[in-house]
């Protein structure tokens, strides 16, 4: 199912097809290396895509997004939506063969948009490694604020629409 397009691309449900990308960049050291927890083995990503394929858009569950480039529908990246209480965690992963041109920005931004008018009194936050210099630069971008370091998770919190800290 698709959720929605922005200029260069189409967010959607993963499906089939997704698994030979997904595997390829979560088994590239680039992008492995600030991911925790991510399954890597082909039938683990195999059953996940197959558990996630139907995921429907909605703070009433975790759900996850392919972002695919419109021209040719190939997955570039993934977005994993974690909504709890009032609070929505965003967790990111663009392929390394993308890396550096802006797509990470354009399908966060619309996304963060999206959710936020149709949740407007919840508070949005991520985290990130200590050493991923170049996502905590996106989240300012986004205009998430450094909220700080949280030491049971070694990871930078950051946040938007964060009513107290």
């Amino acid at each position: 199912m698709e959720f929605f397009r922005t200029k260069r691309l189409i967010i959607r449900n993963v499906n089939e097809k997704d698994v030979p990308f997904i595997y390829d960049y979560r088994n590239n050291e680039i992008c492995a290396r600030y991911q925790r927890g991510q399954v890597r083995e082909l039938k683990e990503i195999e059953a996940l895509v197959a558990k996630r394929k139907k995921d429907v858009f909605s703070v009433n569950s975790d759900f996850m997004l392919a972002v695919a480039l419109k021209e040719t529908d190939e997955i570039v990246g993934e977005i994993n939506v974690m909504p709890s209480e009032d609070c929505i965690s965003l967790g990111y992963t663009v392929s390394y063969k993308y890396h550096r041109k802006g797509f990470a920005f354009e399908a966060l931004s619309s996304l963060i948009e999206k959710l936020h008018t149709a949740y407007p009194n919840y508070e949005f936050i991520s985290f990130t490694e200590p050493q991923n210099k170049a996502s905590m630069a996106l989240l300012e971008k986004l205009g998430y604020t450094h909220l700080g370091y949280a030491e049971k998770m070694d990871s930078e919190v950051y946040g938007k629409w964060v009513k107290e800290i």
